[in-house]
């Protein structure tokens, strides 16, 4: 009776893990959630026909993407060259995103 217990436990617990997505699997869709955010973000960027302001309301969304994709790395990634290779881009997107605030602030 004990053994029926048991694999009746283990069918449970193997069919729960079957139906779980990989780590693989999580980290594509936070991938291309990360991507399909950035393509709106800078497809809907405010144009105003000035080179320099159209180059950082654009890139602006393309760096969230950047910190979007660097954040699924430290989520999944195991590698510890690459997790903080991720942490310098989140550090360094966001200084940049806030210097083109800042120019935009004061250009307009």
């Amino acid at each position: 009776m004990k053994l029926k217990w048991i694999l009746s436990g283990l069918l449970v617990t193997l069919t729960a893990a079957a139906q779980m997505p990989s780590v693989m699997d999580q980290f594509m869709h936070a991938m291309e959630m990360s991507m399909t955010k950035m393509d709106k973000g800078m497809a809907a960027a405010p144009m105003s026909g000035d080179v320099d302001h159209d180059f950082a309301t654009m890139m602006m969304p393309h760096h969230e993407g950047a910190i979007d994709m660097a954040k699924a790395e430290l989520s999944y990634g195991k590698d510890p060259v690459m997790r903080r290779l991720a942490e310098e881009i989140i550090v360094d997107q966001r200084s940049e995103i806030d210097a083109m605030n800042l120019w935009l602030s004061k250009k307009h």
